[in-house]
C-alpha cells in the first residue's frame, strides 16, 4: 500500500495560499458550481483548493446575471478561487482588476484548456497558447491587473500532435510572472480520448522548474495520483472527471496523500444515496428553488450509481426526478446495502477522443501573429 512522503506531500504554494495536500479541483463546466466544492470540501475536511466553473471574462465585465451567481462562494471557500476564459487582453485585464479590486476572489486560474468548439472556434481555450503573443499579451494584462492576488493557468499539450504549444507557453508563462501552471497530458484534438501523456507533464516540470507544475489526466483514483507525481515529478494534481459522482474521491486523495490508505472511503449505495440527496439538496439552495435544484442534479445521478445494481427503469426514473422526496422515495427502493462495487474506481466521464479542432480561419498560418483577435471573440455567457 502506499505510504507518504515528503515528495508527495510537500505543501503547494499559490501565492500566500498554501494547499495541503497538494490537490486541486478542476474547474468543469456546469458541475463545480458552490454545491459541488462545498460537497467535495466537506469530504476532504476542507484540505484542497476548489476552484469554480468556467467564467467568460466578458460575462463577469457586464455584471451577467447568471455570472454573477455563479462566482458566490460559500463562506466556509478558502481561498476563493476563480477560473476565467478569455481571448482579449483588454477584457481579461478589466476582469481580473473588477476581481481584484471589488475582493470577489483570492486567487484567478486562466483557461487555456477547454477543448469545445464553442470555445475554440474563436481562438479561445486550448487553441489560444498557439498564438504566441496573444498568450504573452493576456498573460502580462492579467499579472498587471491581479495586484497581490496569484495568477494561475491551465493548458493542454496543444492543439494536435502537430501543433504542440505547451513548452512554449510555460516559458511565457514564467517570464510574465505566472505563480502555476496545470497540464492536462492531451491535446485538444484527443479531448478526453486515448491516454493522458505524463511524460509530458514530467518534461514541463523540467522546462519551468521556477514555479510549481500541477499534473492533470486520467487520475481515477487516489493511487494514480501518488503515482503521477512519484512519475512525472510535478508539484501537485488535478482531478476532474475521476470525481464525478464520487464527491468522496477527496477523502481518498487526503488520506493517500497523508499516508492514510486503510482511510479510503469505500461507501455502501445507502451511503452514496445520502451523497446524491445532499448534493440535490445544496443545489436547490444555491438555486433557491428545490424543484430546479433536483433538475439540475440529474446529470449526476448516473455517475453516482456506476458500477451498482440498479436496473435501467429505475436509473431512468431517477434522472427524471422533480423533487427531493421523489429522489428520496426511488433511491429508498433500491437495496441500499449493496457495497462499493468492483471497477467502479475507473474512469468515468466523456471519453470522446480524436476530434478535429475547430479553428477561426487562417488561426494556424502564423504562432505570432494575432490580428483580428478583439471583444468581438468573447463569449457572453459562463458555465454548461
Amino acid at each position: 500500500m502506499p505510504t507518504a512522503s515528503p515528495t508527495v506531500n510537500t505543501p503547494l504554494a499559490i501565492g500566500p495560499h498554501t494547499v495541503q495536500p497538494p490537490v486541486v479541483l478542476a474547474p468543469m463546466a456546469g458541475i463545480t458550481n458552490a454545491p459541488f466544492r462545498t460537497l467535495c470540501r466537506e469530504f476532504s475536511g476542507g484540505k484542497g483548493l476548489f476552484v469554480s466553473e468556467m467564467i467568460t471574462t466578458r460575462a463577469l465585465v457586464e455584471r451577467n446575471e447568471k455570472t454573477m451567481q455563479l462566482i458566490r462562494f460559500d463562506a466556509s471557500e478558502q481561498p476563493r478561487s476563480i477560473q476565467l476564459y478569455g481571448v482579449d487582453p483588454a477584457t481579461v485585464g478589466k476582469a481580473v482588476r473588477m476581481i481584484a479590486e471589488e475582493d470577489l476572489a483570492d486567487h484567478i486560474d486562466l483557461n487555456f484548456g477547454c477543448p469545445v468548439p464553442k470555445v475554440t472556434r474563436k481562438g479561445g481555450g486550448s487553441a489560444l497558447p498557439f498564438k504566441r503573443n496573444l498568450l504573452r499579451a493576456i498573460l502580462r494584462e492579467a499579472v498587471a491587473g491581479a495586484g497581490g492576488l496569484p495568477v494561475t493557468m491551465k493548458m493542454r499539450k496543444g492543439i494536435d500532435d502537430d501543433h504542440i504549444t505547451y513548452l512554449d507557453a510555460g516559458r511565457i508563462a514564467v517570464e510574465e510572472g505566472v505563480t502555476a501552471i496545470a497540464l492536462h497530458g492531451r491535446t485538444a484534438a484527443q479531448h478526453y480520448g486515448g491516454t493522458a501523456d505524463w511524460d509530458a507533464i514530467a518534461r514541463l516540470k523540467e522546462h519551468v522548474p521556477e514555479i510549481p507544475v500541477l499534473g492533470n489526466g486520467d487520475i481515477w483514483s487516489a493511487d494514480d495520483a501518488l503515482r503521477m507525481v512519484r512519475e512525472t515529478g510535478c508539484d501537485g494534481v488535478v482531478v476532474g472527471r475521476g470525481c464525478l459522482g464520487r464527491p468522496w474521491l477527496f477523502a481518498d486523495l487526503v488520506a493517500a496523500f497523508e499516508g492514510r490508505p486503510d482511510d479510503y472511503v469505500r461507501p455502501t449505495l445507502r451511503e452514496v444515496a445520502d451523497a446524491m440527496v445532499r448534493h440535490a439538496t445544496l443545489l436547490g439552495e444555491w438555486i433557491g428553488d428545490e424543484s430546479r435544484g433536483v433538475i439540475d442534479f440529474r446529470k449526476h445521478v448516473a455517475w453516482y450509481l456506476k458500477g451498482f445494481a440498479v436496473g435501467s427503469e429505475m436509473r431512468r426514473r431517477l434522472a427524471v426526478t422533480s423533487t427531493l422526496q421523489e429522489l428520496r422515495s426511488g433511491l429508498d427502493e433500491l437495496d441500499l446495502d449493496q457495497p462499493w462495487p468492483a471497477g467502479a474506481d475507473g474512469p468515468r466521464g466523456r471519453t470522446s477522443g480524436n476530434n478535429r479542432v475547430v479553428l477561426p480561419d487562417g488561426w494556424l498560418k502564423d504562432p505570432y501573429d494575432c490580428a483580428g483577435v478583439g471583444e468581438d471573440a468573447e463569449l457572453d455567457t459562463s458555465g454548461g
